[in-house]
Order: structure tokens, then C-alpha cells, then sequence
């Protein structure tokens, strides 16, 4: 019995199912689609920022 149990534990820990991934990534998709134009934003005003700093140089 104490074996069976040891082993059920060591089943759960071992590792993230394909279930658990496949719903993270849809989380992580729906998220950069519901925040898209706010992620373009911030990433073009990185890259003008960059764009302004090495035009001072």
C-alpha cells in the first residue's frame, strides 16, 4: 500500500502535463491578443528610444 502511494505521488510531481501546457499557452495567446496594440506601443517606443540614443552618439 505504502508503495502504490509513494508511487502516486511521485506520478503527480514528476512533470507539467500536455494539458497544463496547452492551457497556458492559450492564456499567453489570448493575452497578447487582447493586449496587441499596447504591446506595439511599448515595443516601438523601446526601439525609438534606442533609435535616439545611438543618434546622439
Amino acid at each position: 500500500m505504502k508503495k502504490k502511494i509513494k508511487k502516486l505521488i511521485r506520478m503527480e510531481v514528476e512533470g507539467i502535463g500536455v494539458v497544463e501546457i496547452v492551457l497556458i499557452l492559450l492564456v499567453l495567446i489570448g493575452l497578447v491578443v487582447i493586449f496587441r496594440d499596447q504591446i506595439n506601443n511599448i515595443i516601438s517606443s523601446v526601439f525609438d528610444s534606442i533609435n535616439d540614443a545611438v543618434d546622439t552618439f
